[in-house]
């Protein structure tokens, strides 16, 4: 009897150790590698929920298997194809907006997405299933899913700036506030800006347009300050900018830190665009990835994060949520007016951009087009950028050359006089 209880304790204790190795051993690890934007997830900062801690947790308790998400981010749309192009990275999931997804599709670098694996599709505006304008980029739905989505604008300081151009893009070009203004520093959007200031659609074919943006952004070059992206937060929050076209949510953070800013959509027209999830071809780790976006449509984490980046959310369980509402009221009184519409019941399609708002979405550039895209922002950056300098640096050596060629001339014809 003894030798039979000495016999189960120990393969009892063989059974645990067993268990113990198992769940202990560090080579079941995924990392899943996850490429954003800046500032655009709840990290856990000043008692935010962190959305990729609590993912690592919920994936081990759900499929026990540890999971580590290595989170990067970037500043554009065009830096983020770069990486995925070159394929140096193998990310698991990114998220760029509509015009790079619909290119990332034409050059087959997305993998399409099993959505019997994400359930919580279910909470996504039916706007952005069924409406073709507002899944263009993906029309059979296939490759994204929407996070988060938006309006550029005009950011500027009220306090400062006093001018019958507020509400125009022409805001932009005020010489009034020379070295107070920001430009985006990414292509599509700078140009965009001069093409809505000069009624040009900013998806035309005609490169003459495209030579016409040009020309107003190497107008605009002396008047402003910087080329910035992410940079924009610290220049505008600090008053050492006072205009800036940005994204809507973003002007929300910069006001709640300074409550002088204001922000108007311009009467000429600008961007809408989405931003959403997307799973590379290269993805190593596909069904983690899907159990990543099914995990951020969750109602906490939907909500977590709209509240953390002050984004429109596509989400209904985030938009009809009343402490949400409540949230971003205080943030600032107009907030669901800016990012929703504040005609819109609970419930209901937001219809503010459409009627109130002449918005349009960026759509992908033929080849063509974006290699001169392309070229003309390098001529615009290389021009503002070492311009000035270059000329003054060729005018001093000109003139060094002139009078050095004089006192030679002089020298030598002292030496000739002296001879005769």
């Amino acid at each position: 009897m003894k030798k039979t209880i000495m016999y189960l304790a120990l393969l009892a204790m063989l059974l645990f150790a067993l268990t113990f190795s198992y769940c202990n051993d560090d080579t079941e690890t995924i990392t899943l590698n996850v490429y954003n934007w800046g500032e655009y997830i709840s990290d856990g900062s000043e008692d935010s929920f962190d959305v990729n801690t609590e993912f690592e947790k919920y994936y081990y308790e759900t499929y026990g298997k540890k999971v580590t998400v290595n989170y990067t981010t970037y500043a554009s749309n065009e830096d983020m194809y770069a990486k995925v192009k070159s394929g140096a990275t193998s990310y698991d999931i990114v998220i760029p907006s509509d015009y790079m997804i619909e290119r990332l599709i034409n050059e087959k670098l997305l993998a399409p997405i099993n959505f019997d694996n994400i359930p919580n599709y279910q909470y996504i505006d039916e706007k952005f299933k069924s409406d073709p304008e507002f899944h263009y980029y993906d029309p059979e739905n296939k490759y994204s899913v929407p996070y988060t989505y938006g309006v550029v604008g005009v950011i500027y300081n009220e306090t400062e700036v006093k001018s019958e151009n507020i509400g125009s893009w022409n805001l932009l070009w005020d010489e009034e506030y020379k070295g107070k203004i920001l430009q985006f520093n990414n292509p599509r959007d700078a140009l965009g800006t001069a093409m809505y200031k000069n009624g040009i659609s900013v998806n035309t074919k005609d490169f003459g347009e495209w030579d016409t943006a040009l020309e107003e952004l190497k107008l605009q070059k002396p008047l402003v300050q910087s080329y910035v992206m992410d940079e924009i937060f610290n220049k505008m929050k600090g008053d050492s900018a006072w205009i800036a076209p940005y994204y809507v949510g973003d002007f929300l953070s910069m006001y709640e830190e300074n409550d002088k800013l204001a922000f108007f959509y311009p009467k000429e027209g600008t961007n809408i665009f989405v931003d959403a999830m997307c799973i590379p071809k290269s993805a190593k780790n596909k069904e983690v990835a899907e159990a990543y976006i099914n995990f951020m449509l969750d109602k906490e984490t939907a909500v977590a994060n709209a509240e953390y980046i002050y984004y429109a959310s596509p989400c209904t369980h985030v938009r009809n949520d009343e402490e949400y509402i409540s949230y971003m009221t205080d943030i600032h009184p107009e907030a669901m007016e800016l990012l929703y519409g504040d005609t819109v019941p609970l419930g209901e399609t937001a219809n503010f951009y459409e009627e109130q708002v002449k918005v349009s979405f960026y759509e992908n550039l033929a080849p063509e087009l974006l290699e001169y895209e392309n070229e003309l922002w390098e001529k615009l950056k290389i021009e503002s950028s070492v311009g000035g300098s270059v000329y003054l640096i060729c005018y001093v050596i000109i003139a060094v050359i002139v009078v050095g060629a004089i006192v030679l001339f002089i020298k030598n014809k002292k030496l000739q006089a002296l001879y005769d």
